[in-house]
């Protein structure tokens, strides 16, 4: 990282079963830094990784899927949208 760029420090608390798991993890930052990176790519463009819809983006979502099925991947077995209209 550029000498430029401030970081910030961020700190959280873990249980000791988390921290226990984490003792043999040689940079513990760098792989936290990571996880998260991970799981910001990988969240639900809907929710945000919530697990939740507000109301108004039930709405959005009611709407969009009157258009729209989810189905499952032959190959793989996920869930995909496809689209109706074609």
């Amino acid at each position: 990282m550029p000498k430029s760029q401030k970081q910030e420090v961020v700190t959280f608390k873990v249980d000791a079963a988390l921290l226990e798991q984490m003792r043999g993890i040689e940079n513990r930052s760098v792989f936290i830094r990571q996880a998260i990176l991970s799981a910001l790519q990988n969240s639900c463009p809907l929710c945000k990784g919530t697990g939740t819809l507000s109301p108004q983006k039930r709405e959005h979502w009611e709407e969009f899927s009157r258009s729209h099925r989810l189905k499952e991947c032959r190959d793989c077995h996920e869930v995909t949208i496809v689209c109706e209209q074609r």
